[in-house]
């Protein structure tokens, strides 16, 4: 039955295009990458680094209940859409990695797979520039190429498996953060990624792709993506809260928002818009007091939301203290 299945998914993905065909070869791109899963949570990603411009562009690709796959080394990115599919019709990362090398000549790729339940492979052809390797186990696959030796993907493995029981988004940071003090890319740095999908977890609940941040060409895009992912957490649990506002399911809509507000105290920037909509939230849970505190500190923080909350219908029971 799964030779079966197999051969189904080779002959649906036929019509994708040239999938498992050799291309011409792009400047050799130094990365080191972990794909990753989350079963409880629900949540699979993929986090990236590299002395090559855009990486975010070429190597990330994860789906919600499918998995996440990253395509690096001389790279087929066609291999991301590709593998989502395979491990979608339910095929193991280690099949998934057969299809997709079926027929393709080149061995210089480096792809690593993981499902939505934890399955994980990681491969690297023979013809990648050393160092090169990776690692993998239960939700996790690291590897990485023209790196300054195995200590990198050591170190980001030891990473990951250290940090068990944190979002999936600070575990793809601390085990990227890992490798690169490791040695990292022996060229240097130039980009990184991370990119964390969820069923539901879009823009108002809309789409999967909970967090999606990218650094295409910084002198230190190891501090920059740090600082976007921060912002990305922030914006990811009040997603969750305004979406679950939206929805009328008030408990579970305060439990995200005031994480996002907790959250936000680092990020400043983000702070007045997310402790508004904090008061809106209190507010529909009953707590006119709490929301009265959090209106006043947004406009604190940022005068101009002042005018929306006198018009706003959301918070029309604190009309009076607000004129």
């Amino acid at each position: 039955m799964r030779t079966g299945l197999a051969l189904v998914a080779a002959a649906a993905l036929a019509a994708v295009g040239p999938w498992g065909r050799a291309l011409a070869a792009p400047p050799a791109p130094a990365t080191f990458s972990i794909v990753a899963a989350d079963p409880a949570a629900g949540e699979v990603g993929v986090a990236v680094a590299s002395r090559f411009f855009a990486v975010g562009a070429v190597v990330p690709y994860a789906r919600a209940g499918a998995g996440a796959v990253a395509t690096q080394a001389n790279a087929n990115v066609s291999f991301g859409p590709c593998g989502l599919e395979l491990l979608g019709l339910g095929l193991t990362p280690e099949e998934a990695l057969k299809v997709l090398r079926r027929g393709d000549s080149v061995n210089s790729r480096q792809i690593g797979i993981v499902s939505a339940s934890g399955a994980s492979a990681t491969s690297t052809g023979p013809g990648c520039n050393a160092w090169a390797g990776g690692r993998s186990g239960p939700g996790y696959a690291v590897q990485g190429n023209i790196l300054a030796g195995e200590q990198v993907v050591a170190a980001m493995e030891a990473s990951f498996l250290a940090s068990a029981g944190k979002p999936l988004g600070e575990r793809l940071l601390a085990a990227l953060k890992a490798g690169d003090d490791a040695g990292g890319d022996s060229r240097g740095h130039q980009s990184a990624a991370i990119l964390v999908c969820r069923a539901g977890g879009g823009y108002n609940g809309f789409g999967d792709r909970a967090i999606d941040v990218r650094v295409d060409d910084h002198p230190e895009p190891m501090k920059e993506i740090a600082r976007l992912l921060g912002m990305a957490l922030v914006n990811d649990d009040w997603n969750r809260g305004w979406t679950a506002f939206t929805q009328k399911r008030f408990a579970e809509a305060l439990k995200w928002q005031e994480r996002a507000a907790a959250r936000a105290e680092s990020q400043p920037g983000m702070l007045p818009e997310v402790t508004y909509d904090l008061a809106v939230i209190r507010l529909a849970n009953g707590d006119r007091a709490g929301a009265l505190a959090a209106v006043r500190r947004a406009i604190q923080l940022n005068p101009k939301l002042a005018q929306q909350a006198r018009v706003d219908n959301d918070l029309t029971a604190l009309r009076d203290e607000l004129r």
